[in-house]
């Protein structure tokens, strides 16, 4: 009996001491932590460790506060339980890298005042969103926090007794978790970016508490009869395929990226979807190696980071193409954690220049492997390049193209978007583009309508601006028809649809072009859109030429807008100003002041400065066609919208309308000396020459009198220049 006791003992040592080798396990790991440990950290390593420590060492002097859920995103509450899980995750990582107690005492002690609270706490007092949160006022916040918490809790598991393990599991993280999962299933049970990250969320804190089963509902989705319906009624529907996930985070992988890796929301929510992906990823590789999951889909994950890093301008900001904040970039904490975990999965020179320029790596063995590549790469250099990227989870749902133009110091990028709807977050915008000069906007989108996380307006959410302006066709740089958003601006509708790539060819170095066609944004018509960027010495920069075709059986009337948001320098045509008068009363046209107007001849020609620069508009016109200024800003009684400019070229009344454009990139203005640098366009004329089944044929006419033939293959893409 003693025997069989003292073998029972050894058995239970042996049982204690592995299942306590097992933590950390997810993020960081026992190893990785030991190599930190053992040698000399890198310079950029050492100084974020340095920041992390001033950062919650702060925190900690400042006392644990964990307040009674109050407010919206921007309130007080919401932000003080934002900072809470931020610096519980950093000590965490300071506690296993310094082994300082005060760090793992600091996290305890914030999850023990949490689950003292947790059991009384109501839904979100707000009421304000389709899956309420706990902590915060929506359930999305609240995965945030757990992605964050579980991290910390993994690095001081073995520091918490068994007790209080019980305690803060079993009256907290375990009921937390089934309320972001069973307790809300149209939120867990679908495929978006507010779903991944809980998805994530459970699954890591499944990891954490080392819960199987909580595991299985993280990867796999609830065992729902009515999951077909959960996911139609939040995303308009998905085709699931019979040995695909129907939800969970395998569903999430399947369903939200293209075989390129192109994510249908666009890039402002990939940045932010990107963080749940790879942390989850990275845990699971970790701690459960045999799910591969980086090799998943053939290797989805590391090319979702590839899209993202792609999806940038020269300052290395996002495309605001859907709803998107302008300015987010490359440089948020979770384009780095994505940016980190990429290159330790797959070592690729692109996310080795991408971490370089935003200089900061994570506090985890990735990060300082990392920070160590970093410190001994001398010169660095990775050129974006025109790159062509499909859309849907099967590559057959349009797509983006973007074209890259020009020197390192100045490159010129064209973002054409003939892609699927995007979710309830996409725009109608199709066969739409944006113009770059480096980072300026020649030819703008709006972007989204939304202050976010500013309380002031709307509490930070989306205000109603964005529905009844920045998501109408009028906001964008395409075509409208008869004052009407494309697929009359219905959800459900444009859903159904997307655009159709017809080529994207790069193999004339002067002239890179793409092409693509929309038959089902306005019964009966067909448009295309051709848009090449030009490179020749006899200009400056590049040049854009677009040319929009609609075939039509009827006569209707067609709407160019052309966003170009700066300061009119000077025109070709003689304008009479107004009273400002709203343009109309729906499909974005309530939210336009028109402020002037004119009559076309054959030229249309105006010329404006932004950001120091100089750029003209040129196209081609027919005697007769209105030329209006306008502005943003009517039926906008709470400012919520900016004041910008655009031009509109109206075709009243025509059939199968052409629109050919040239926009000239041209010169520079020096606030110091006062002194503008080729100001004026060198253009003088644009025209259609030939335009038939198989090619249409510009040309480009001078001042000076030269000018270029510029043929285009409408299958193929072949560009052919000829010089006059």
């Amino acid at each position: 009996m003693k025997a069989r006791n003292y073998i029972a003992l050894i058995l239970i040592s042996i049982c204690f001491f592995a299942c306590a080798q097992t933590h950390p396990s997810m993020i960081l790991t026992k190893s990785g932590v030991e190599t930190i440990r053992s040698q000399k950290n890198p310079l950029i390593f050492d100084e974020v460790l340095n920041k992390t420590r001033i950062q919650v060492d702060a925190a900690i002097a400042e006392g644990i506060v964990v307040p009674v859920p109050k407010d919206m995103g921007g309130g007080y509450t919401h932000e003080k339980h934002k900072s809470n899980y931020f610096n519980m995750q950093s000590a965490g990582a300071l506690y296993q890298i310094t082994g300082e107690e005060k760090y793992a005492l600091y996290i305890k002690n914030m999850l023990l005042e949490y689950t003292a609270l947790y059991p009384s706490l109501p839904p979100h007092p707000t009421n304000r969103s389709y899956a309420v949160g706990k902590i915060f006022w929506q359930c999305l916040n609240d995965a945030n926090w757990m992605v964050y918490t579980s991290q910390a809790y993994d690095a001081i598991y073995n520091y918490l007794t068994q007790e209080e393990r019980n305690t803060i599991e079993n009256d907290f993280l375990k009921p937390y978790a089934d309320y972001l999962s069973i307790e809300n299933p149209k939120y867990f049970n679908r495929v978006h970016n507010h779903s991944t990250w809980g998805n994530a969320a459970v699954g890591m804190m499944a990891l954490a508490m080392d819960d199987d089963a909580l595991l299985q509902r993280a990867l796999y989705g609830l065992d729902l009869k009515n999951v077909d319906e959960l996911a139609k009624d939040n995303d308009g529907g998905f085709i699931y395929e019979k040995d695909k996930a129907k939800a969970g985070f395998f569903a999430q992988i399947d369903y939200s990226f293209s075989p390129d890796g192109y994510y249908g929301e666009g890039p402002y929510y990939q940045r932010y979807a990107m963080l749940p992906f790879m942390v989850f990823a990275q845990a699971l590789n970790n701690k459960k190696p045999e799910l591969k999951i980086f090799e998943y889909r053939d290797s989805i994950l590391i090319k979702a980071v590839k899209s993202l890093l792609n999806q940038t301008n020269q300052s290395e900001e996002f495309f605001p193409i859907n709803d998107a904040q302008k300015g987010m970039s490359i440089y948020p904490n979770s384009v780095i954690t994505a940016v980190n975990v990429a290159y330790n999965a797959s070592p690729e020179a692109e996310f080795l220049f991408a971490a370089k320029k935003q200089g900061e790596v994570l506090l985890d063995q990735g990060g300082w492997n990392l920070a160590r590549a970093i410190e001994s790469s001398n010169s660095l250099d990775f050129e974006k390049k025109s790159i062509q990227f499909s859309d849907g989870y099967k590559g057959d749902e349009g797509g983006l193209g973007i074209l890259r133009a020009g020197n390192s110091d100045r490159q010129s990028t064209v973002v054409f978007k003939y892609t699927s709807q995007g979710l309830g977050h996409g725009h109608y915008d199709k066969l739409g583009y944006l113009f770059y000069d480096c980072s300026t906007e020649v030819m703008q989108d709006y972007g989204a309508a939304r202050w976010v996380n500013i309380d002031q307006k709307g509490g930070g959410r989306y205000l109603k601006e964005n529905k009844t302006w920045a998501k109408q066709t009028i906001a964008h740089n395409t075509l409208v028809v008869d004052q009407k958003s494309h697929f009359g601006g219905i959800y459900d509708v444009a859903n159904l649809h997307h655009s159709d790539p017809v080529f994207f060819n790069t193999n004339n170095p002067q002239a890179h072009a793409a092409g693509a066609k929309e038959v089902n944004a306005y019964e009966g018509i067909e448009m295309n859109r051709i848009l090449i960027l030009w490179e020749d010495d006899y200009f400056s920069n590049p040049v854009l030429i677009d040319y929009f075709s609609a075939d039509t059986d009827g006569a209707h009337s067609f709407d160019m807008p052309y966003h170009f948001a700066g300061q009119i320098m000077s025109q070709n045509f003689d304008y009479a100003t107004q009273v400002p008068t709203v343009m109309g009363y729906a499909h974005g046209y309530q939210h336009l002041y028109q402020e002037a107007t004119a009559k076309a001849e054959d030229v249309i020609q105006m010329n404006w400065f932004k950001d120091r620069k100089f750029y003209t508009l040129t196209t081609q016109s027919n005697a007769g066609d209105d030329i209006i200024l306008a502005r943003i800003g009517a039926n906008d009684p709470q400012f919520n919208l900016r004041r910008d400019a655009l031009l509109i070229h109206r075709k009243e009344g025509a059939t199968s309308p052409r629109f050919l454009s040239v926009i000239e990139n041209h010169g520079t203005y020096s606030y110091v000396s006062e002194r503008p640098i080729d100001p004026y366009s060198k253009i003088n004329k644009v025209a259609i020459l030939r335009d038939n089944n198989t090619s249409v044929t510009f040309r480009i006419q001078v001042k000076d009198g030269m000018s270029w033939d510029i043929e285009v293959d409408k299958a193929t893409g072949e560009v052919k220049i000829v010089k006059n």
